[in-house]
């Protein structure tokens, strides 16, 4: 059974090995001339995985994550906490006034910019190098500490166990579902009245079971961001700033039901943004799928919605069956250890993998559609305002090349598979009892992680 086992996985490797598309670049620029083929990047970032995996394997005989000390970098005062949360609620007002009462035109209106850009994906950028600072700012959160000092207090219910990060499953999905298939996605009213409704949800749920029970289990962007803060360099703690070595902090998740889901939908539904632009969900997938539902019926823009959200479904799912895959090849080593027992203790070693797919899609619309704030700042209504001096500022596609995208992407794919190898190196250590069952049973690992990185080249690759 387990010569069938590591056969199975050699196979699957070596097909993983094939895989590798050329490469293209992703994101607001296009296709552009490189150096080097593009398939030569594909089979390097492979190599390096594989190399990686002989590292630890012979260099890394015992776990060491677990024993890694925070060091004190400095303190700061308890009132920053509060004062951060009342700027938290500054911008949410403004840019929830912006989508309501505002320009409804999409690159004149704050709301679509400040949300779907400087929210969604500068957030977790700065989550990746600063730790959780959403957490200091979000704004119901300040809100709900805001009431619970004026309202009376009462007891919150108990957090049930069996709902753990599921709330924040939904919520992820929800907004991937808004941002990826949604036609009125970009409407500031909609986007204002969604964000009301989101802030009175989790209102309502920090006012049920607890401001900080809800915040680290169901807020769903306060999940999402903590996750991502994990592998940062930097933690802060109780008035204290301390700093860690990158990554390490994934070693410490809490395994709650759900975070498997959770974690396949940040990284399938990232892989399905750039998968939806590409030359084969363009080119006859999406038109495949959305005769099945005009077919039977369904007009031409629901059939469009129903084929997106398929192809969104599908996608997550495929992230899913990779890593479930990984973890019945483990099991086949025995141990006695189900594969819902394995799943959490390895799932922390997708969070790099995560970081690695927002870094590499989302890096160029970070460096130019970020820019758009620079005027959006001073004329957040689209009224014509100059309130800084700098609604005249444009967006300067030159500041980034597209050869430095280029490679700034399968530098974050590469260092984030290697990172997820590493986190997982380590708790098999810990997991097995010998070393050798430890090191056979990354055999399959590392099978996932080319399987991952083969899939983000391929997305990039066929980007238009």
């Amino acid at each position: 059974m387990r010569r069938r086992a590591t056969l199975a996985g050699a196979a699957l490797l070596g097909g993983l090995l094939v895989a590798p598309a050329p490469a293209g670049a992703h994101g607001l620029v296009g296709r552009t001339d490189l150096p080097i083929p593009r398939w030569l990047f594909a089979w390097a970032a492979a190599i390096v995985l594989v190399v990686s995996f002989v590292a630890l394997a012979t260099l890394w005989p015992k776990p060491r994550l677990a024993g890694i000390d925070e060091r004190r970098l400095v303190g700061y005062p308890r009132v920053l906490d509060p004062v951060c949360g009342a700027i938290g609620i500054g911008l949410f007002a403004v840019v929830v006034y912006a989508g309501l009462a505002g320009l409804q035109e999409v690159t004149a209106n704050l709301a679509p910019t400040w949300i779907f850009v400087i929210f969604w994906v500068g957030l977790a950028f700065a989550s990746l190098v600063f730790g959780d600072v959403f957490r200091a700012f979000n704004p119901w959160r300040a809100l709900a500490r805001m009431a619970g000092r004026i309202l009376p207090r009462r007891t919150p219910l108990a957090y049930p166990a069996w709902l753990g990060r599921w709330p924040a499953v939904v919520m992820i999905f929800g907004f991937a579902w808004l941002e990826l298939v949604y036609p009125e996605k970009d409407v500031p009213q909609t986007l204002a009245i969604l964000s009301l409704a989101y802030a009175a949800v989790q209102l309502v749920g920090m006012g049920v079971y607890g401001i900080e029970v809800w915040t680290d289990r169901a807020d769903g962007f306060s999940v999402y961001f903590g996750l991502f803060a994990r592998l940062a360099p930097l933690r802060w703690a109780g008035g204290v700033l301390v700093g860690r070595p990158p990554f390490v902090g994934a070693a410490d998740l809490e395994v709650l039901p759900g975070t498997v889901a959770l974690l396949a939908v940040m990284i399938g539904s990232t892989s399905f943004d750039g998968f939806s632009v590409g030359s084969v969900w363009v080119g006859s997938g999406e038109t495949d799928v959305q005769s099945l539902f005009t077919g039977i019926g369904a007009s031409v823009g629901t059939a469009s919605e129903l084929a997106n959200t398929t192809g969104l479904l599908v996608m997550i799912g495929v992230i899913a069956g990779l890593f479930r895959l990984g973890i019945a090849g483990m099991q086949s080593l025995g141990g006695g250890m189900t594969t819902r027992e394995l799943g959490g203790r390895f799932v922390h070693s997708l969070l790099p993998i995560a970081a690695a797919y927002v870094v590499a899609h989302y890096f160029s619309l970070l460096a130019y559609q970020g820019q758009a704030l620079g005027y959006l700042a001073s004329d957040p209504f689209g009224t014509g305002a100059d309130l800084l001096g700098t609604a005249g500022s444009s967006i300067d596609y030159n500041v980034v090349a597209a050869n430095v995208i280029w490679y700034v992407q399968v530098a974050a794919l590469v260092i984030g598979h290697v990172a997820g190898l590493v986190l997982a190196h380590d708790r098999a250590l810990v997991t097995y009892r010998r070393s050798a069952d430890a090191i056979r049973s990354q055999y399959w690992m590392l099978a996932v992680m080319v399987g991952f990185t083969s899939l983000g080249l391929w997305i990039l690759s066929s980007t238009q």
